[in-house]
């Protein structure tokens, strides 16, 4: 079995989390892909294949005799999805000797376009997976699983020598909560990288400082025609705090290491009304900048309005992991080796979000992130090609050859 048919089979099974359920998995669709991907690991001779009751999959290639003294390397990726676009059954299209042109997705009329994504020109002869343009693909992270799963395969069959190689396959990182439940000792790794970047050559050991941000307005509710000098509209004071920001610091106008502030919802009537963002910014000084930002409207406008009119609260969900990885720059350096030898441009790059390794890091497991391939995350523009993909699973083939050397 190949990389790209491992793809196809994993993505038609649906797996989205669900953000409003505490428990892990937030979602039972979960452990259908999880019971087939312990069968496939045991097929391929991981005899210590296992899932546990929070749906990990956690498997142990053993040492090559005589090299059980290398490092002991793990390879991770996700299994679940985001929710949006997952109502229908999920159509993978194939497009051979793809001709660098914009697709036009024929079931909705949606397009991805080379204006939005430019590296498709580059792309042109290669093998193009899309969805029907109605759901999502998927490919986040089931591009990063196929390679996983794949480069066991070469390092099985080929018999190349290797140290330990831990694998992992997680739920719920969607929604935050992948790294809560993970099991260290079970995954018996001394470091390890996540397969959950974008293209391929992609090495990626810098996120986000990240946190909410919820502002709520309690206003004061009266008959229009008698509200003069009585009235706060908090819709209005809802969408004054949002004129308050910077308009250019949002994702739209921003990219690389520039951070920016993101209104998710705002909802709410003339008596009360409430707004959620998510914060984000590189580095850890701009980041508290941002937070006291958002302080600072809280109290000018409750100096304004009167004191609870406006309240704001904070939460702090995740940390740049550079700080960690830097102590271990190795990684990094052996990355860009194995891209190399694997004929990839190794691109190093800020991660423009979050993912499981930077919560492992912080734990202990120092994890940057590597690319899969695959671009349009989150949507039906999600998109991949067989050859990045491939190129994917030679780069971590190498990168296990370079960790056998040491």
């Amino acid at each position: 079995m190949q990389v790209e048919e491992r793809l196809m089979r994993y993505i038609t099974v649906k797996t989205p989390c669900d953000e409003n359920v505490e428990c892990v998995p937030t979602t039972k669709c979960q452990f259908d892909l999880a019971e087939i991907l312990v069968r496939e690991l045991k097929e391929l001779g991981i005899e210590d294949a296992r899932l546990d009751a929070h749906c990990f999959v956690y498997g142990t290639l053993k040492a090559t005799e005589g090299y059980e003294n290398r490092k002991k390397i793990g390879f991770i990726a996700h299994m679940d999805t985001v929710s949006e676009f997952c109502e229908g059954e999920i159509t993978p299209v194939r497009i051979e000797n793809y001709d660098g042109e914009d697709v036009k997705l024929k079931e909705c009329g949606r397009v991805i376009s080379t204006e939005d994504f430019p590296h498709l020109k580059e792309w042109k002869g290669r093998t193009l997976i899309t969805s029907d343009g109605r759901t999502i693909l998927g490919v986040d992270d089931k591009a990063g699983i196929a390679e996983i799963m794949e480069m066991l395969r070469i390092i099985i069959e080929e018999e190349i020598p290797h140290g330990q190689i831990s694998v992992a396959f997680t739920p719920d990182e969607e929604c935050g909560a992948g790294a809560a439940y993970f099991d260290f000792d079970a995954f018996d790794a001394e470091v390890a990288y996540t397969l959950d970047g974008d293209g391929e050559g992609e090495i990626q050991y810098q996120n986000f400082n990240a946190c909410e941000a919820k502002f709520t307005v309690e206003g004061k509710s009266v008959h229009p025609g008698s509200a003069k000098n009585v009235m706060i509209n908090a819709v209005l004071l809802a969408a004054e705090i949002n004129q308050m920001l910077p308009k250019n610091e949002t994702p739209r106008y921003t990219e690389g290491y520039e951070g920016f502030y993101h209104l998710l919802t705002i909802h709410g009537d003339e008596s009360h009304a409430v707004m959620e963002y998510i914060v984000r910014d590189h580095d850890e000084t701009s980041f508290r900048a941002r937070k006291e930002t958002l302080r600072h409207i809280e109290k000018s406008m409750n100096e304004i309005w009167g004191e609870g009119t406006v309240s704001l609260e904070l939460k702090d969900e995740y940390k740049n992991m550079e700080c960690i990885v830097k102590d271990h720059f190795y990684l990094i350096e052996n990355a860009k080796k194995a891209c190399e030898l694997a004929g990839a441009m190794p691109v190093i790059c800020p991660i423009r979000g979050g993912t499981d390794g930077c919560k492992l890091s912080f734990k202990g497991l120092p994890c940057p992130n590597l690319g899969t391939g695959g671009h349009g995350y989150h949507g039906p523009l999600e998109h991949v090609s067989v050859e990045g993909m491939e190129k994917a699973v030679q780069i971590i083939v190498e990168l296990v050859k370079i960790f056998a050397e040491k």
